[in-house]
């Protein structure tokens, strides 16, 4: 597994059907760009599908789910136990991220790539057992190279099953008590933005819970500060078995050709992660929404993202991308099935 795979080259987008696509938005019944960002994503999904009339059928969506050692520092107003019960709620039905899946007809895979109950044995959740969660990060890495590792491979496996099942929408989802707080450190360290600036109150800390979540990120970004120039090193320091998993899947979607939607703060983290490791891999990500941990909107500006919703969302399990599936088709349908002028004798603006 140390071939570096994730170093790979990028499938590239289709020229040709991006700029057949950019011709017929041209062409269709309405003022040029009067549909916004509908006609960019539009147009942005015929390049990477290799089509000038794209399509969302098919969708996947992988929670990766996974405990962290540093809510061993007081940092979660939940205690750690929820990451496995949430296990069950996803693959009963009764979570969020399962009403959608539902709701959109989507292909729903659930990994535990490592939580402090090894000896779960749930039926329809793929076990992995990487570990019992991350170590504290405030007292060395998080996790070692060999998991790390493991944990990007795990996303790209759940990557080449999407592709094997002819999804052509992957969104990551994850689970984790703690993962706002890894998010957040790992944000710090590649972006050297404050921590006070990116520190938000995850699942529901109050201003003095924030404040010590805050103190407990300056302590790791101290102890591993040596290493913020090697963004993988940063990652496994710094992050979780869910976050690299999240990376992993990320760049082998963009390796295979399979169009991502990117979540919240935790997956937008990934993905820049994901950026920074493979630039090429950014024409393959699309974002579903700004979220409202603070650091969502500092990450999201430096990867240049426009998100489709900001709906003060912050539940995470691939929610809000989730939500924002039902705007891509709308956007894909009106791409696909509007009439051009010519077909529908309606004059258009002179040349």
């Amino acid at each position: 597994m140390n071939d570096s795979w994730w170093l790979q080259p990028c499938k590239a987008l289709d020229a040709q059907a991006l700029e057949q696509a950019q011709a017929r938005q041209q062409q269709l019944t309405k003022p040029a760009g009067s549909l916004g960002r509908l006609e960019l994503a539009a147009v942005q999904l015929a390049g990477l599908q290799g089509r000038v009339k794209p399509e969302l059928s098919q969708l996947w969506i992988a929670i990766f789910a996974g405990d962290h050692g540093v809510v061993a520092e007081g940092v979660s107003a939940y205690p750690q136990a929820v990451t496995g019960q949430m296990l069950l709620n996803f693959v009963s039905g009764g979570a969020a991220i399962s009403v959608l899946a539902r709701q959109l007809g989507a292909q729903l895979e659930v990994v535990d790539l490592g939580t402090i109950n090894p000896g779960l044995d749930l039926p329809g959740v793929r076990h992995l057992n990487l570990g019992p969660g991350t170590h504290n990060f405030v007292n060395g890495p998080a996790m070692t190279r060999a998991q790390g590792e493991q944990a990007l491979q795990a996303g790209r496996d759940s990557a080449r099953r999407a592709l094997a099942a002819g999804s052509q929408l992957f969104i990551g989802g994850e689970m984790g008590i703690g993962n706002t707080t890894s998010a957040s450190a790992i944000a710090c360290a590649l972006l050297e933005i404050p921590v006070a600036d990116l520190a938000g109150p995850g699942t529901g800390l109050d201003a003095a819970g924030v404040s010590h979540k805050a103190q407990v990120i300056e302590r790791a970004l101290q102890l591993h500060g040596a290493q913020r120039e090697d963004v993988l090193q940063t990652l496994f320091s710094l992050g979780g078995f869910e976050v690299a998993a999240l990376v992993g899947a990320y760049l082998a979607c963009a390796q295979e050709g399979i169009a991502v939607l990117v979540d919240g703060f935790i997956c937008s983290v990934a993905a820049l992660v994901a950026v920074r490791l493979n630039p090429g891999c950014r024409p393959w990500l699309l974002f579903g929404h700004r979220g409202a941990e603070p650091g969502h909107r500092h990450v999201l500006d430096i990867l240049g993202a426009e998100p489709l919703l900001e709906l003060g969302l912050r539940l995470g399990e691939g929610s809000g991308a989730a939500l924002a599936v039902p705007l891509l088709r709308l956007a894909c349908d009106l791409h696909g099935q509007m009439a051009t002028f010519a077909e529908a004798a309606v004059a258009d603006r002179p040349a």
